[in-house]
């Protein structure tokens, strides 16, 4: 396998040997298609309401006044541009490392409005804005980001994987 997917692409995989290297790659393709389809499903969710996701945006309290609209108007056409990368595998690394970025500030927003007090819905995947603070769930927002942000560190690590463009492109 390892012989034959040198001849083939002039690389081998370090660390990594035989069936242990297609598994990987099998990951790394599960591990890219999931993520494409979290921004896919974020980015489309709010792209069609440019205002909702300002007043997303708005509702953490972070921002000047003046930000809040080009974040979040810009923010669903990055989350839709990070699915098409990934979907399709090219650049994955760096679409990784900036996915892995915005998880960050995702979580340390979520983190922030958490401390001070302040019950919104995320906005994550659409809508967002005040809400009850018996509606809030910060905790399981936190926790399902940093699932997120393992999967997107997983490709930062090793982002070859089946059926990308990136693999195509280095291939002899």
């Amino acid at each position: 396998m390892i012989a034959d997917q040198t001849a083939r692409t002039g690389r081998t995989t370090p660390g990594v040997t035989g069936g242990r290297a297609a598994v990987a790659d099998w990951i790394g393709t599960a591990a890219r298609v999931g993520l494409a389809v979290v921004w896919g499903w974020a980015g489309f969710a709010k792209i069609g309401d440019p205002e909702a996701a300002a007043q997303a945006v708005r509702a953490y309290r972070l921002l000047p006044e003046a930000l809040v609209k080009p974040f979040g108007y810009g923010l669903p056409f990055l989350e839709m541009a990070l699915a098409l990368l990934l979907l399709v595998g090219l650049g994955t690394r760096i679409a990784a490392g900036i996915s892995a970025l915005l998880l960050l500030v995702y979580i340390g927003s979520i983190a922030s409005v958490w401390a001070r007090g302040i019950s919104i819905d995320c906005g994550c995947f659409g809508g967002g804005g005040a809400v009850s603070a018996s509606k809030t769930a910060y905790l399981q927002e936190i926790l399902r980001d940093l699932g997120f942000l393992v999967v997107a560190g997983w490709l930062l690590r090793r982002p070859r994987s089946r059926l990308s463009l990136d693999g195509l492109l280095a291939a002899p």
